[in-house]
């Protein structure tokens, strides 16, 4: 029959805000309990437990070989691989309604040995690499368990667990896992939820066993008594632990903290497996290499080597030669120095500070406890609640031990009964029309007991039988009294669960291949902040800049004087030419007051005409060059602008971190800066010269020292402005070279007539000064 209801009859108004902030409470409620935090009890996101439950139930456990012999040897399971597609199509139809990528990624993970300290699935095909390639699509990949798996699932059929339905209600499936395998420290988690996340690095299973037994000895073992027992995280990738031991312990107490890791640097293991510890592999010539093992957690091999060789391509680090993978199933990464003389710590410094190879790993304890309620837990209060979970499993499968010996026990007595009266009970079999009732009202017997007795076979009759019943009888008695024993007790579940856990410690032991710590806990300062001059091989180069701009650095000292000798191009000329080193940094100047740092190491060669300046920093195309030189630490410049006005600037003031520069002289309009010069040492004396030539001496006390601005004025004119400036000692005199190539110089020992105060006028200078007004 039609429906002609209005199906806009159904809407109901609500408050847009209400109904939004309702509605994303319900998914962020939902993201932080059922699918982004793992649970405390047994460490796993509700994928994660799904996956394995579906893998259970196609039973792909682990056989063939006991459990002590399976953890040692992976290879003795008998169980057969079955596709990964095969597990993801279970999973998302019976009991994780998401996306198929979703689900076999996170399987994936489950069988990732460098990303799980201890894998919970046994893979088979390409599962992906520590280099960060993808795992093959799941049809042509296979899995099985492992047997710390199947440990962490032991119990599931003994009553330990509470199961649920399904998404549809089709099946159940188990709430958490009851296994004593403690896969939340174990194997940590990751997630982001709403608002929160976690982060929860592997850990040593030993250590953790460990400290679990020393809080069933005592439950007021203190914090420290535990650090004592868990030195740290226990990557699967190895590496070197280096914070304090104070550092480790407070992130352990209050659940909150980062841990810092680096790579190891080796050669390799000795015939006793211990690690060579330089990681320096000597080569013929004196010359030697770096050799890195194992690098942090979680960094991806191939992005590591793309950053190392970023460093060589950009010149950021100059000591580094060559880097080159020569790894296999294990890791061998080798770094070439630029020269045999460098030195192999600040080599590691500084590839700790610009690469990967040192990181940190967050601590954020934060996990959902038996209530389901998100909580930032130490590693006191974490060990505490999973022992408070193994005593209820003990307990619940303890009882649903007795209930099963109960109904045995129930069976066994009617089973007697009957064998006491035999010949009773074959003639009412025979003889009566409803035996089961006459049985039940004659010997007292319960329905299950009656339907046993007339379900037995014959052959079930003989004497041996009947010894066999009692002595079960007498076996499950004693059974039913250890365990009430145990159920009524908590010093004997205290000591069944220490006895259990001594028993899968063995198993999971320091000298096992599971077991051994394999990240190193050893203290280390930071990294050192490696100044890149330090880095640089000091040479000594020329510099030389054209007039048009174009720069170029020779090896060696040259002769300044046949720099325009050199090589130019048509028209040009050199402008500047000094000898410095590739250590040195060098100032340039324009005319609009602005500062540029170049580093001699970046110049261009020798060969050809160079490189322009301008596409070494980003200059532009206003003001001229008006000075290029070293710029020389501890050392003063010398400025002033066309205008008379100037200061003193410290180098180290001035100098520019980034291609822009630095504006140092603020120039005020119509003029621009036209003197940079260094102060000389022992100076105490300023001598400024104006286009209008008068001469003005004063004392060098007088300039103001400032980073950055107009300066004071040197000198007052009335046409024109200043042309020269320089500073000088009062008593050795000014001097100035003498015209032509003589070279000479001539020197004005009394300077005592020009000597005023600063910003007067001046007077025309010392007969045979130069007449381009130039010191």
């Amino acid at each position: 029959m039609t429906d002609f209801r209005d199906p806009f009859d159904n809407i109901k108004d609500h408050p847009f805000d209400a109904a939004l902030s309702q509605r994303y409470l319900v998914y962020a409620l939902s993201t932080i309990t059922a699918r982004s935090l793992p649970d405390l009890r047994d460490g796993l996101k509700p994928v994660h437990r799904r996956l394995l439950w579906a893998m259970r139930l196609l039973r792909m456990e682990p056989s063939g070989a006991s459990a002590d012999v399976l953890v040692a040897n992976p290879v003795r399971n008998g169980t057969s691989y079955k596709k990964c597609a095969r597990v993801v199509g279970d999973v998302i139809g019976k009991y994780h309604p998401h996306g198929d990528s979703s689900v076999y990624d996170a399987m994936v993970r489950l069988a990732q040995d460098f990303v799980l300290r201890t894998p919970l699935v046994d893979g088979q095909g390409n599962f992906g690499n520590i280099d960060g390639d993808n795992a093959a699509a799941m049809r042509y990949t296979e899995a099985r368990l492992t047997q710390p798996a199947a440990d962490l699932m032991a119990g599931l059929d003994e009553g330990t667990v509470d199961f649920r339905p399904t998404y549809n209600g089709e099946d159940e499936e188990p709430e958490v896992f009851p296994g004593l395998f403690p896969n939340l420290l174990a194997n940590g988690a990751s997630g982001i939820a709403v608002g929160m996340a976690t982060s929860i690095p592997p850990h040593n299973v030993t250590e953790i066993l460990d400290a679990a037994s020393l809080l069933i000895d005592n439950p007021d073992t203190d914090h420290a008594a535990l650090m004592a027992v868990v030195k740290g995280p226990d990557f699967p990738t190895g590496g070197v632990l280096v914070d304090s031991p104070a550092i480790i312990a407070e992130a352990y107490a209050t659940g909150r903290g980062a841990f810092r890791t680096r790579a190891r640097f080796s050669t390799g293991k000795d015939d006793q497996g211990v690690w060579e510890p330089t990681g320096i592999e000597k080569l013929s010539g004196g010359t030697w290499q770096l050799i890195v093992s194992e690098i942090p957690y979680q960094v991806q091999k191939g992005k590591l080597i793309e950053q190392i060789a970023a460093l060589i391509n950009d010149k950021k680090l100059p000591i580094l030669e060559d880097v080159r993978d020569e790894s296999d199933e294990t890791i061998r990464i080798v770094i070439t120095p630029r020269n045999r003389n460098v030195d192999p710590q600040v080599l590691k410094d500084s590839l700790y500070r610009l690469t990967d190879l040192e990181n940190r790993f967050p601590l954020n304890l934060n996990v959902l406890d038996a209530t389901h309620t998100p909580r930032v837990l130490g590693l006191r209060a974490v060990l505490i609640e999973w022992l408070k979970h193994q005593i209820d499993v003990l307990v619940r499968r303890a009882q649903h031990r007795l209930a099963k010996i109960a109904d045995r026990l129930e069976l066994l007595d009617g089973y007697i009964i009957a064998y006491l009266n035999l010949d009773r009970v074959i003639e009412i079999i025979r003889t009566e029309d409803e035996p089961k009732l006459v049985m039940m009202d004659e010997f007292a017997l319960t329905d299950r007991q009656a339907e046993a007795i007339l379900n037995m076979r014959l052959r079930s009759l003989r004497k041996l039988e009947e010894m066999e019943l009692r002595r079960e009888h007498a076996d499950l008695v004693a059974e039913q009294e250890d365990l009430q024993k145990l159920v009524e007790s908590p010093q004997r579940q205290r000591t069944k669960l220490k006895r259990d856990i001594a028993a899968l410690r063995k198993r999971y032991g320091p000298d096992t291949a599971l077991g051994h710590r394999r990240t190193l806990v050893e203290e280390a300062g930071p990294a050192r902040d490696i100044p890149l001059e330090a880095m640089i091989e000091r040479e000594p180069i020329t510099v030389i800049l054209s007039e048009r701009g174009w720069i170029r650095a020779m090896s060696g000292h040259r002769d300044l004087a046949a720099a325009d000798t050199l090589k130019f191009k048509e028209g040009d000329g050199p402008q500047f030419a000094f000898h410095a080193y590739t250590t040195d940094k060098l100032l340039l100047a324009t005319s609009t007051g602005r500062v540029y740092t170049l580093g001699s190491d970046k110049l261009p060669g020798g060969r050809g005409f160079g490189d322009p300046v301008r596409s070494l920093v980003d200059m532009d195309n206003e003001g001229a060059i008006v000075a290029f030189m070293p710029a020389r630490a501890g050392t003063e410049l010398l400025l002033a602008s066309s205008d008379g006005r100037g200061f003193i600037a410290a180098v180290a003031e001035i100098m520019a971190e980034t291609r822009k520069g630095r504006q140092v002289v603020n120039v005020r309009t119509g003029a621009r800066l036209a003197v940079i010069r260094p102060v000389a040492p022992g100076s105490d004396s300023v001598a400024v010269i104006g286009e209008n030539r008068k001469l003005l001496v004063f004392s060098l006390d007088e300039m103001p020292r400032m980073a950055r601005g107009q300066g004071v004025q040197m000198q007052r004119y009335r046409d024109g402005g200043l042309s020269d400036a320089i500073t000088f000692r009062l008593v050795d005199g000014l001097s100035w070279a003498m015209g032509g190539e003589t070279g000479r110089m001539r020197t004005e020992s009394d300077m005592t007539p020009w000597k005023v105060a600063r910003g007067a006028a001046g007077r025309m200078p010392p007969t045979g000064f130069p007449r381009d007004n130039r010191f």
